[in-house]
């Protein structure tokens, strides 16, 4: 099911202003400051918020304002942060409650409960109640529950805000594999970098109700539209296979600090990339040739130059580097990149 986006929402002070669309099978990540209106912007998508006008179109059909659908007859599976199980009921009882409010007898209800808590690795909570859970065995169970009416279009409110930080990996992952089998479109509210470039495909930025950019992260890394946008995605970020402490990506490998053997997302900042006129000496492992494709102002006392090559990249420099190296669109530098600056992230 494609998602398609244009309306406007007034709540208190906020005026919520969302044009976007996903696709059948398209994440997108939704990211932005406190108070910028990303949880306002999935209650209306789930059915929760009502537009005050515009159109929320699902699948090509109109559910908002007019006419309005409501929540429960929208194919629309909601994980809100925190997860918001109900305390009284076990696990099962929480991924079957949906379906049984659906009309499904409690036979076929509960059958499909334990299918769905297994398929997220959680049948073993099946009869812990909710408090007893931890954040991430409760991310899972609410996952669960989402999921369990086969919904069309997923909406992921900070599933992984409340996951202790050494549960997050595994998390993360089982999300991968579920975004990569859904085929509907899905919506990922997220405040953490790798969790949008791990999950999502496109991210959009949204500040004070209103988006300012929409793109890939290399697009947004590349040419920020705002502050926010540019403190946000100021660093580069490629993702691809580790084996043996080298990261496969497309045609060249980087050498990272400590081995791993599994899919992982590499960040590093741009003021960690050095830039040379010729071949540096030393112990940087990461060294290559690149020319120049752009450049233009971060601060006032700093420069972002956009590199191109074997491996598109963002180094950020002072305007005294940009004369001494002669910087210009074209001119070719030499890169350098430690890799202990490299932060390594499984997917």
């Amino acid at each position: 099911m494609s998602l398609r986006a244009d309306f406007t929402l007034r709540r208190g002070d906020l005026v919520l202003r969302a044009a976007l669309e996903a696709e059948a099978g398209e994440t997108l990540a939704v990211v932005g400051p406190n108070g910028a209106g990303k949880s306002t912007l999935l209650r209306a998508v789930a059915g929760l918020e009502r537009a005050d006008s515009g159109s929320l179109e699902l699948d090509g059909s109109i559910v908002d304002p007019a006419p309005f659908v409501r929540a429960e007859a929208r194919s629309v599976g909601l994980v809100q942060q925190g997860a918001h199980l109900f305390p009284h009921l076990t696990a099962q009882a929480n991924v079957a409650f949906p379906l049984r409010a659906a009309g499904l007898p409690r036979t076929e209800a509960n059958e499909r409960a334990r299918a769905m808590l297994e398929r997220v690795g959680a049948a073993p909570l099946a009869k812990r109640r909710a408090p007893a859970l931890s954040g991430g065995e409760a991310a899972r169970v609410a996952l669960a529950r989402a999921l369990a009416r086969e919904p069309r279009v997923l909406l992921l409110d900070e599933p992984l805000a409340a996951v202790d930080v050494p549960a997050r990996p595994a998390l993360r992952a089982l999300l991968a594999e579920v975004l990569e089998e859904f085929q509907g479109a899905c919506m990922l509210v997220t405040h953490d970098l790798t969790d949008a470039l791990a999950l999502a495909q496109r991210l959009v930025v949204l500040e004070e109700g209103r988006i300012v950019q929409q793109g890939t992260a290399r697009e947004l890394v590349q040419r920020p539209a705002t502050a926010f946008v540019a403190d946000l995605v100021g660093l580069n970020a490629f993702r691809g296979p580790c084996r043996a402490g080298q990261v496969a990506l497309g045609g060249t490998t980087l050498v990272v600090a400590h081995p791993r053997d599994e899919e992982v997302v590499v960040t590093v900042h741009p003021r960690a990339v050095s830039l040379f006129p010729s071949r540096p000496e030393g112990s940087p492992r990461n060294v290559w040739q690149a020319p120049v494709a752009g450049l233009e102002p971060a601060t006032l006392d700093r420069v972002r130059v956009q590199l191109a090559g074997p491996l598109p990249l963002v180094a950020e420099v002072t305007p005294a580097a940009v004369e001494a190296l002669d910087l210009r669109p074209g001119a070719e530098v030499w890169v350098a990149i430690k890799a202990t600056e490299l932060v390594v992230e499984p997917v």
